[in-house]
């Protein structure tokens, strides 16, 4: 008998990868979404019938689907009501090339003329700047470039490490108000998709938040100003050296869900970078990549899935109702990894 207020749905089997000492046989769920909506699956069902392992303990991973009513055996699923148990308790969003792709017209461009106006002899390509992104943090990136160089100027005649450093704080500074104004110009559009993902996790009041290696100024600015004041009011802003140690290091998306109160296992992190992703897993959270123009090579074999977009309504590569658990397209359990994708603990 179907639900009341449910047009159309599905009934899926799915198979319990819980370690065990024999093969688990199909779980068998209800799962239902409302037609024409982009509501998540509804899930009646998540016990395994044969070792009976808590839902917090498995993952899933979908074998089959039949049209409602179906007899799927060895056990019948007869849906008999509807309920919202398996929503993300957090979605968390990396900023540079996940919101905006601001690396190569935003960043490279505002550090060159930071370069410019401090007369120091440096201008840094498309293709260098994409080599310096394996180093998290604006500072941390200007620093390593000038210890490279470090014969010629500023760091040829600066020697003290204490003063370096700043310089270092002083041309960050002065990057991030040129960062700002081509923000505020609207001159870097949101990635397609990030608008609606975002607006449909408030709607169901799954908690957002930026989770980012750059200035916490610019973040807040790129929310505020892309996204719209209403929701930089509830969106949270996690970035800069609000914590000791960058990406890869997973400290920023432990913050973020400490600070929001949320299980790290429940939560669904949107990166772009194997560095971010790899911060990501090692935090214990699923993690899906939009790549960007600087990204779309690198290695993501932690990543749960890939994507070359979020996308807009009418060409979605995923929606909020896909990072339900269990979900769509989850391929990775969510423990913490090394960089290897070898399970922490």
């Amino acid at each position: 008998m179907q639900a009341a207020g449910v047009r159309s749905s599905r009934v899926h089997a799915f198979t319990c990868r819980q370690p065990a000492a024999r093969s688990c046989s199909p779980l068998v769920t209800a799962a239902l979404r409302p037609a024409g909506t982009q509501a998540p699956l509804q899930i009646r069902q998540r016990s395994c019938l044969d070792c009976a392992a808590p839902s917090s303990a498995r993952t899933f991973s979908r074998c089959s689907s039949v049209s409602y009513g179906a007899q799927i055996t060895r056990r019948t699923a007869v849906v008999t009501r509807v309920s919202n148990v398996d929503w993300p308790e957090a979605l968390l969003f990396d900023c540079d090339g996940v919101l905006v792709d601001t690396e190569k017209d935003g960043h490279r461009v505002a550090f060159n003329e930071a370069f410019k106006q401090l007369g120091i002899p440096h201008e840094w390509s498309v293709e260098k700047y994409g080599e310096l992104l394996e180093t998290g943090g604006g500072k941390e990136r200007m620093t390593v470039f000038f210890n490279e160089v470090a014969d010629q100027e500023p760091f040829a005649s600066i020697k003290d490490p204490e003063e370096q450093q700043k310089l270092v704080a002083r041309l960050h500074k002065l990057k991030t108000d040129i960062f700002m104004e081509m923000v505020e110009g609207g001159s870097m559009p949101l990635r397609p998709g990030v608008a609606r993902l975002v607006n449909e996790a408030i709607k169901e009041k799954v908690p957002v938040a930026v989770c980012s290696t750059s200035n916490e100024r610019a973040v807040s600015k790129i929310v505020e100003v892309m996204l719209g004041p209403n929701v930089a009011k509830v969106m949270r802003v996690f970035a800069g050296d609000v914590v000791p140690a960058k990406k890869p290091d997973p400290a920023i998306y432990t913050l973020a869900a400490q600070e929001l109160g949320v299980d790290p296992a429940r939560c669904v992190v949107i990166e772009d970078s194997h560095i971010g992703t790899r911060a990501a897993r090692a935090a214990g959270m699923r993690c899906v990549v939009t790549t960007s123009s600087y990204t779309a090579d690198e290695d993501f074999s932690v990543a749960d899935a890939i994507f070359p977009e979020i996308g807009d309504e009418g060409s979605e590569n995923f929606s909020l109702g896909d990072l339900t658990t269990p979900g769509s397209f989850w391929v990775n359990a969510p423990h913490p990894v090394d960089k290897d994708g070898n399970r922490i603990g």
